[in-house]
């Protein structure tokens, strides 16, 4: 009997974290289409280690990691907003800055055994409740940021342009970190920081591989973060259960890496 409920509560467990997963996967690659097509795409990776202090605080004094890391990402994203109206240096420059200053303290503060899942996430440490805060969050990040697409997509192409088109360049952007930071603040507790990265970056670097207009491309950057997912999580099941709740981040960022090398190997015989 007890076996039982153990492999009700697995299987129970699992199809939480692969909803999580699903959601976060497609919201993920949707913004990380901007990401890409802006050149941020380091960013995506940075943002995700400046949720470290968060999920250290949030764990000492016993807060929900995913809120934790949210407070940690929005101070983080605000000030690297507030470096960049003061200071004249690139976004990777001063994003670069805030990553050290986060790494280095969430590595001090997040206990030692908890310092793996944080950075690898855990499968069975989603709750329901996890696992509905991050449907909404990834259905208001969608609509968020489909809403500021086009200007996103003008502004990179040309800031002027956009700033004579009566687009407010400085608060899209503060808008779009924030939806990168929602994004990574959910996805931690699934995969860790290394899911989050590599769902925002390799999913949209693998569309622009295949894509043929800008459409297509940011729809096909959220189906492969979402097919990276499940895929990761098929590979888990059948082989990553062995190694450990935390093996699901890395199997997740090596099925989208497979993925971007068969856009590529594709691309070419085209």
């Amino acid at each position: 009997m007890g076996k039982v409920l153990t492999f009700t509560n697995m299987n129970t467990n699992f199809l939480i974290s692969l909803i999580t997963a699903v959601f976060i996967g497609g919201s993920a690659g949707y913004v990380g289409s901007l990401m890409t097509t802006k050149k941020m795409s380091l960013v995506g990776d940075v943002l995700s280690h400046i949720a470290l202090p968060g999920i250290g605080i949030g764990l000492l004094f016993g807060l929900n990691m995913s809120l934790g890391a949210l407070i940690s990402l929005v101070l983080g994203v605000l000030l690297i907003w507030w470096l960049g109206l003061k200071i004249d240096l690139s976004m990777e420059s001063l994003v670069g800055v805030v990553f050290v200053l986060s790494v280095a303290g969430g590595f001090l503060i997040i206990p030692e055994e908890e310092l793996l899942h944080s950075l690898f996430g855990n499968i069975y440490a989603v709750s329901i409740g996890d696992a509905i805060m991050a449907v909404i969050a990834s259905v208001v990040v969608l609509i968020t940021a489909k809403i500021i697409y086009p200007k996103m997509m003008l502004a990179s192409v040309s800031e002027d342009l956009a700033l004579a088109s009566g687009i407010k360049t400085n608060k899209h952007n503060l808008i779009y970190l924030f939806l990168v930071a929602i994004v990574v603040a959910f996805g931690i507790k699934v995969g860790g920081t290394i899911f989050t990265s590599a769902m925002i970056i390799v999913p949209a670097a693998t569309a622009r591989n295949i894509s043929r207009n800008m459409r297509q491309y940011s729809l096909l950057s959220a189906t492969i973060g979402v097919a990276s997912a499940v895929a990761g999580f098929a590979v888990f099941l059948f082989w990553g259960a062995s190694i450990g709740a935390s093996a699901i981040g890395p199997i997740i960022a090596l099925a989208g890496v497979a993925f971007f090398v068969a856009s590529f190997v594709l691309k070419k015989r085209n």
